[in-house]
């Protein structure tokens, strides 16, 4: 099958960037900030994202972190989408399981009835929190069960995206609205576009399946940085032919972080490490600032998950960063770049997306 590549899905390089560069935004908290401050501050980023090339910008779901106020992406999304016109926006991604298909297919469509040909729709099979959260969000505590069911709540919810259900299926009478239905209704018009599927993954199984349907994939690489070749690897070899994709399409996650002062680079990534180390030990919290980081006393175990933490973590001046994305896309053949910026002020953070598209010569306008 030979198919052209869906400008939808495949980005374009901008400046001397090695691959198209993109946002992955988890609606960072800062100890003193509040959720409506973060906000506000992903509303800056993502208008920077446009003005600056960055090709999309992606929100993550997570629950029961008290310095991650992405719960809900659709809302996030649909936010942002009124304060920009040109990026692509997307879930990176919401966590499928924890939903009913048809509702993420309604509001996805609502979303790119919003923001048309602009929105793209990851999904995980992990719940985005600790376990007692999970068995909350999906009213049940075998939620085993609910990650070996990815595949067929995946093919529910393409089902219901393209509305496609076959005769005598439960569903068939069935329709998410906004959608194809409305094309075929008495004088309906219909959007001819539909939010493309990407699977999200920190392992081999979504690499797989990505690779087995033809699907874009995602890797988080910068909380599972061990198995990016690996599962890079996997998604290339699995990979056939689609309708959506002639050939694989991957980009990976990447915790970068560029300040006008390598020093400071260091204290903060040395503040969002001290968050992630409450949350691997059960006490997620904001994200501390880089005073309390410095006069925090690490255990020992502590300070092997900041350096295990911080190892994968590219920072320093602009063109540290850049030499730390360079050889990341070099390393793992990846097809584009989503950085996230961890760092207690959201100043700061917004400044990072600007001192590396300077870096690459990124357009400006």
């Amino acid at each position: 099958m030979t198919v052209d590549p869906t400008d939808d899905i495949r980005g374009t390089r901008q400046g001397t960037a090695p691959v198209p560069l993109s946002v992955l935004d988890l609606v960072t908290v800062g100890a003193g900030r509040t959720a409506t401050q973060a906000l506000r501050t992903s509303v800056d980023i993502v208008r920077l994202a446009e003005t600056r090339g960055y090709h999309r910008y992606w929100v993550a779901e997570h629950h029961s972190m008290p310095g991650v106020a992405s719960s809900s992406p659709a809302v996030i999304l649909a936010h942002l989408a009124a304060h920009t016109t040109r990026v692509r926006l997307g879930s990176g991604g919401v966590m499928l399981p924890n939903h009913a298909p048809l509702v993420i297919a309604e509001q996805f469509g609502t979303l790119e009835a919003m923001a048309p040909g602009r929105v793209d729709l990851g999904l995980g099979r992990a719940p985005g929190t600790d376990g007692a959260t999970a068995a909350a969000l999906r009213r049940t505590d075998r939620l085993n069960e609910g990650a070996d069911e990815f595949p067929q709540q995946l093919a529910e919810l393409t089902r219901f995206l393209d509305d496609d259900f076959p005769d005598g299926h439960p569903y068939a009478r069935i329709h998410a609205v906004p959608g194809p239905i409305q094309a075929t209704s008495p004088g309906g018009v219909q959007s001819p576009n539909r939010p493309p599927i990407w699977l999200l993954g920190s392992s081999g199984f979504s690499a797989r399946l990505a690779g087995a349907l033809g699907l874009p994939f995602a890797f988080a690489h910068h909380f599972s940085a061990q198995n990016t070749v690996p599962a890079l690897d996997l998604y290339r070899e699995s990979f056939k032919p689609s309708a959506v994709l002639d050939a694989p399409y991957a980009l990976i996650g990447v915790s970068a972080l560029a300040t006008d002062d390598e020093q400071e680079a260091r204290r903060q990534i040395m503040a969002a490490a001290l968050n992630m180390v409450r949350l691997r030990t059960g006490r997620p919290g904001l994200v501390p600032t880089p005073e309390e980081a410095e006069t925090h006393e690490f255990t020992e175990m502590e300070r092997e998950l900041v350096r295990s933490w911080n190892s994968n973590v590219i920072h320093g001046t602009a063109d540290q960063v850049r030499t730390g994305l360079d050889d990341l896309a070099k390393r793992t053949g990846a097809d584009e770049l989503m950085i996230t910026a961890n760092a207690h002020s959201g100043e700061l953070r917004l400044r990072s997306y600007e001192l590396i598209a300077d870096e690459y010569g990124l357009p400006k306008g």
